[in-house]
Order: structure tokens, then sequence, then C-alpha cells
């Protein structure tokens, strides 16, 4: 008898949920604390004040993140959650229709009736609550909403993303500090944008171009409001 092995691969799917945040996070620090600076340079306030404005927009973005990631994931698990309790209810009420449900649902994927009632009744047998988890729900352990990893990640990131912008700020001289910002920023956001896409099997190119055109936008509009009105902003 051949003996069956499980062969484990590894997925891009297996790090969409902290990709997901990590990117998210490093681009809004990165775009957010330079626009911030180039928003406040453009008043004409000093280097000190800048400085201070980008560091006080580090610290409150970075737990605004991390906030905000950690109640949208967990409102995510706990529909989750949610959504398994009934289905356990229903497999415990109503067995044979949620095998037959589960039967419809391998039939409208490709399989014969008959094969797909001998998969249904053999994965129902196994772990009835995993396989409508995973066919009927779409909730597998790869996606599954992990609110502090996003939390933490989103949190960690955005420091890092700010940290770049801030340490040019606290380098270069004040008369080349918009320029320097402005262009070392915009090279981070594709470097950032060219990893995030290669690691999620994307063209490179395609995602430094779309993350830099958006974050040289928003650079651009707020130090447009800075001189504008003169003032931090």
């Amino acid at each position: 008898m051949t003996s069956l092995r499980r062969h484990h691969e590894r997925h891009r799917t297996d790090r969409i949920g902290w990709l997901r945040a990590a990117v998210l996070g490093a681009n809004d620090g990165i775009v957010s604390t330079a626009s911030l600076v180039l928003g406040v340079a453009a008043a004409s306030s000093s280097h000190n004040s800048i400085l201070v404005t980008g560091i006080a927009g580090l610290v409150a973005g970075a737990m605004s993140m991390a906030a905000g990631e950690y109640v949208s994931v967990h409102s995510q698990a706990d529909t989750e959650k949610a959504d398994l309790e009934r289905e356990r209810l229903e497999l415990k009420a109503a067995p044979a229709a949620e095998q037959r449900e589960l039967t419809a649902i391998y039939v409208s994927r490709g399989l014969d009736y008959k094969l797909a009632a001998q998969v249904a009744e053999q994965l129902m047998r196994h772990d009835a609550l995993g396989a409508h988890a995973r066919d009927e729900l779409g909730i597998s352990p790869a996606l599954s909403a992990r609110p502090i990893q996003a939390a933490v990640s989103s949190a960690a990131s955005f420091s890092v993303g700010a940290a770049l912008p801030l340490v040019v700020t606290a380098l270069v001289p004040e008369q080349l500090l918009i320029s320097s910002v402005a262009g070392t920023s915009l090279a981070f956001l594709a470097l950032l944008g060219a990893i995030a896409a290669q690691a999620g099997g994307a063209s490179p190119g395609v995602g430094a171009a779309r993350v830099t055109f958006w974050g040289a936008l928003a650079m651009a509009v707020t130090a447009g409001v800075g001189t504008l009105f003169g003032a931090p902003v």
C-alpha cells in the first residue's frame, strides 16, 4: 500500500495578513510624515519645530494605526467567530442537510454528484466544522483574522516608515530640507512598492510606480497648503 506523505508548500497567501498590515503601515508612515514635514517646512517654520512636529506625527500615527488595525481586524475576527458558532449549531441540529449543502458546493465546483457526495461524507466524518468553515464560509487558518498581529505589524512598520524622512530632516541643513525629504521619501516609497509587489507576486515596477505616484501627490498637496497659509498644518 502506497504511503501518503503530506507535502507542505508555502504560498503567498500564507503571508497576506502581516504583509498587508506591514506595507500599509510603512507606506502611511513615509507619506504622512514626509507630507507633514514638507507642509510645515513650506510654511517657513524653524528646523527644530519641523523636527518636533514630525516626531509627534510618528507617535500619533503609530498609535492610530495600531488602534485602527486592531479594531478593524478584531471586527473581522468577531464575524468569523459568530459564523463558525452558527455553523456549529446547524451541524448539530441538521447534519444531513449540512452534508447536502456541502455536496452541492462541490458539485458547483465541477465534481459529479456521486463523487461530490463521497467527498462531503468523508470530510464531514473527519472534520465537519472545518470543512464547512473552509468551503462554505471561506475561512482558513492562512487567511483568518489576527488582530494583535495586525496591530503590532502596523504600528511597527509605520514607525519604521516615519523614521526615514525624520532621519533626513534631522541630518540635512534647513535650506535643503524640502528637496531632500521629498526626493528621499519618493525613493523610499518606490523601494517599498517594489518589495511589496515582489513579495506578493506582482510586477515590482508597477508596484513602485503606483506607490510613488500617490506619495508624490500627497506631499505636493500638503506642501502647497503650507505655502498657501504660511502656518504649520
